[in-house]
């Protein structure tokens, strides 16, 4: 009876045991397999570890992450001609996509960051539109320690260079840090000409007319309201507000025949069409198809026709950095954004693709003949569609009364209007003044 108790004693310590003892075992087989050796647990295996990582959705590293890359201020010069505009524009020519296009052939860049260039954090500092060209456009980027920038160019056309990039802060964006922006506007000088005078590429300006023309120009200098100056902005929109530093018109040159003088204007920053229309009613001032006072009216709320000159002679001169410069530039980790270094460069550039371009292309085109033809077109006044809301509403919006007063106003303008040279005052080299749509848009201009 002994015997038979201490048999199903053992049986029952057995069964109790046998788990340890079986994992003891495989436990021992498996340091034998791999002695002195630290073990993996099965999903530490490569494969296993890669499944773990696509369950959690993780993605093995790009080579743009385990490329060494900083911020650096690129400095770019173009030709605008035939390009339509700076701005990457799918299925459109741009500079950007021509650019963006080498960065990615000459190494600078990987196929994630040309599809989507905020990968490395690209701005401009400067949008220029149509046919409108850069002597000294910033861009910034997040770019690789090393940039071939001959290799760069060598995968660019000709009319778009590749000059020089400097070492940035982590921080800075040439649009955001920049202080100012000069653009040019290269134009025949005959469209300062009295619009008495018979339009001619012979003219040469006098000293007189220069003078009176930086007058003119001067009363745009300080903050004003440019919401006549652009498109789709309200009187009432605080980014209509737009800082002018200095506008004069420079000395003229003679280029294959033809006169020029270029006007500089150097703003805080600008809207669309801004700068053409203030060169647009300059001129119209200069040549006496208006008075002076429109520039001033047109800062009022009241919507104004006001003429937009020709694309062609636009340029952006330069981007200032002066706060940057002054913070970074001397802190021995960062350069200055200036590009002194460069200078003949740039100006060997400036005249072969830019300033050639824009004196053939007006020779062959006549775009600043054309457009001077449609400048009597113009009232200088309040729109015609302006008015006609303003009047709705003085007449609590009956829209019968106020086509009966607009009626009247005519009529009365009609009376009190001096005759022209012609002795027709409703009419201008053949066109109805009232009847006529306003000209508004021949070509692009720049952004900012």
């Amino acid at each position: 009876m002994f015997a038979t108790r201490t048999s199903s004693f053992a049986s029952c310590l057995l069964k109790f045991l046998r788990p340890a003892l079986s994992l003891r075992m495989s436990t021992t087989v498996v340091a034998e397999e791999s002695p002195g050796l630290p073990q993996k647990r099965p999903h530490e295996d490569g494969e296993d570890k890669e499944a773990e990582g696509d369950i959690q959705g993780k993605k093995p590293r790009s080579d743009f992450q385990r490329i060494k890359r900083r911020k650096y201020a690129v400095l770019i010069c173009y030709s605008g001609q035939g390009y339509l505009g700076l701005q990457r524009n799918p299925g459109m020519k741009t500079v950007e996509e021509d650019l963006l296009k080498a960065w990615l052939e000459a190494g600078v860049i990987t196929d994630e960051a040309f599809a989507n260039a905020k990968a490395v954090e690209f701005q401009r500092a400067a949008r220029t539109d149509k046919g409108v060209s850069a002597v000294r456009q910033i861009l910034s980027a997040k770019l690789p320690l090393e940039v071939n920038v001959d290799e760069v160019n060598r995968n660019l056309p000709e009319q778009i260079r590749m000059v020089a990039l400097k070492r940035a802060t982590k921080g800075f964006n040439c649009k955001g840090n920049a202080d100012a922006r000069t653009y040019s506007y290269m134009m025949p000088s005959f469209a300062l000409s009295s619009k008495d005078d018979p339009i001619s590429p012979d003219f040469r300006i006098t000293k007189e007319t220069i003078d009176r023309t930086n007058e003119v120009l001067s009363i745009y200098l300080g903050t004003h309201n440019y919401h006549n100056f652009t498109s789709k902005k309200s009187f009432s929109d605080p980014s209509a507000n737009r800082y002018i530093m200095k506008m004069t018109c420079d000395e003229p040159v003679v280029c294959e025949g033809m006169e020029f003088v270029t006007i500089y204007v150097k703003g805080q920053s600008f809207m669309l069409h801004q700068i053409r229309k203030m060169v647009g009613l300059a001129i119209a001032v200069v040549r006496g198809c208006c008075s002076e006072s429109v520039i001033t009216k047109a800062w009022a709320e009241e919507k104004l026709d006001i003429p937009i000159a020709p694309g062609l002679g636009l340029v952006l001169e330069e981007v200032h950095y002066d706060r940057y410069n002054q913070r970074y530039g001397s802190d021995g980790m960062h350069e200055a954004i200036e590009w002194s270094s460069v200078q003949p460069t740039l100006d060997e550039f400036k005249h072969k693709f830019i300033l050639t371009s824009i004196v053939k292309t007006e020779k062959e085109e006549n775009s600043m003949i054309s457009w001077l033809e449609t400048l009597p077109m113009h009232t200088f006044d309040i729109r015609k569609a302006h008015r006609q809301h303003a009047l709705i509403a003085e007449n609590g919006g009956n829209e019968d009364e106020a086509e009966e007063d607009a009626t009247k106003e005519k009529d009365d303008d009609s009376c009190t209007t001096g005759k022209s040279d012609s002795g027709d005052i409703s009419k201008t080299n053949g066109v109805t003044l009232e009847n006529t749509s306003k000209i508004e848009e021949h070509s692009g201009e720049a952004k900012s």
